[in-house]
């Protein structure tokens, strides 16, 4: 159940490509949800939400922390209608801390966790990556705390409690040694484009033909393999290059090799050299590519769905696949409010009372 205000809806119905009006994005994010529209602003609007609650395993908010406080949906009062209840609160920088009510978006926790200081070519300044990511990690490490929250409930008994996710938190979790590297060897982790300083070789590198492929021959035997299926059997056999180390300290002739070898070559006969060599590799996939590949489509990573206007829509399939209970998109991100009326009913709101709620500006 997706709580929504009456006034507009969630800011993602308008975001990127609009079709009759409605973001693509929005009918992809939002599947299998309900909306329902409530005005937080109304006494009326918060005794709904309230009655949600004491039904719910889970409320998630990512409001400015102090904000549901204020509205007195905060965690106090939720809890106390509901002691069982997980809270997942979403926010940029957290429920506690000097910058506690600041706004942040993802944008922000990226830049604060990290990530876009070492994104990007060394001679050139940061740049974020193609998409939010920051938002789907700290949405990751939200779902999987509100799952470890009901794993507690369930086995110690009652209780709820707060899962708090700080955006820029949620990026810093996932840069790898950033910290002990700088702790240990005052060492400042710098922008390399595609390449991973002390991992040899993983690169992406220009065909014959003008296509980019990402080759990832980092293990000791795999890199043996790709030497092999370039015809360097000399290289293969030097024990300088027989682990990550000497890879490393060689890291510029080994990628100058690399280069020189897939740039002989179409993308294709590198792709089938290196798949029948054993070492990983992969063209740089577009979404073109992704439409005619036939991974994509075995695995139904490409689903078709019915727009509100009859117009067949492929989207990205469900992730991830869970063999006894696969899941499946039972409706597209729907129009703003759609179940407002079916949801109330489930809390006992019959016909005439919804139209007065509704009459008065609380949904």
């Amino acid at each position: 159940i997706k709580i929504e205000s009456p006034d507009g809806g969630d800011p993602l119905r308008q975001w990127r490509k609009l079709y009759e009006g409605t973001s693509l994005w929005w009918y992809l994010q939002a599947r299998n949800k309900k909306s329902v529209t409530v005005n937080l602003k109304h006494p009326e609007g918060v005794a709904i939400v309230k009655a949600l609650a004491r039904e719910a395993d889970i409320v998630v908010e990512n409001f400015r922390p102090g904000v549901l406080e204020k509205l007195g949906l905060g965690w106090e009062a939720l809890s106390a209608e509901n002691p069982g209840l997980v809270m997942l609160r979403l926010s940029g920088f957290g429920q506690s801390g000097p910058m506690a009510a600041q706004p942040g978006f993802g944008a922000i926790g990226e830049s604060m966790g990290g990530l876009r200081y070492v994104t990007g070519f060394p001679d050139r300044p940061p740049v974020k990556t193609g998409i939010s990511i920051g938002d789907s990690i700290a949405a990751l490490w939200g779902a999987l705390g509100a799952m470890m929250a009901l794993r507690h409930r369930e086995v110690n008994g009652g209780q709820g409690q707060v899962v708090d996710v700080a955006l820029y938190e949620a990026v810093f979790a996932m840069m790898e040694s950033l910290v002990p590297e700088f702790d240990v060897f005052g060492f400042v982790r710098e922008r390399t484009g595609n390449i991973m300083p002390g991992i040899t070789p993983s690169n992406t590198h220009t065909t014959k033909d003008g296509r980019h492929v990402a080759i990832g021959a980092n293990g000791d035997a795999i890199f043996r393999r790709l030497l092999l299926a370039m015809g360097r059997q000399d290289l293969a056999d030097d024990p300088s290059l027989a682990d990550n180390a000497g890879r490393d300290a060689r890291r510029d002739e080994v990628y100058a090799l690399i280069d020189a070898w897939v740039m002989q070559h179409d993308e294709a006969e590198v792709l089938r050299l290196l798949a029948e060599a054993g070492v990983p590799a992969s063209r740089i996939y577009s979404v073109a590519d992704m439409f005619a590949d036939p991974q994509f489509l075995a695995r139904e990573m490409l689903q078709t769905v019915t727009l509100p206007d009859g117009r067949a829509c492929r989207q990205p399939g469900i992730v991830p696949k869970l063999s006894e209970t696969p899941g499946s998109t039972e409706w597209i991100g729907p129009a703003l409010g759609a179940h407002t009326d079916e949801v109330l009913a489930t809390l006992g709101y019959d016909a005439a009372r919804i139209a007065a709620l509704r009459a008065a500006g609380a949904i």
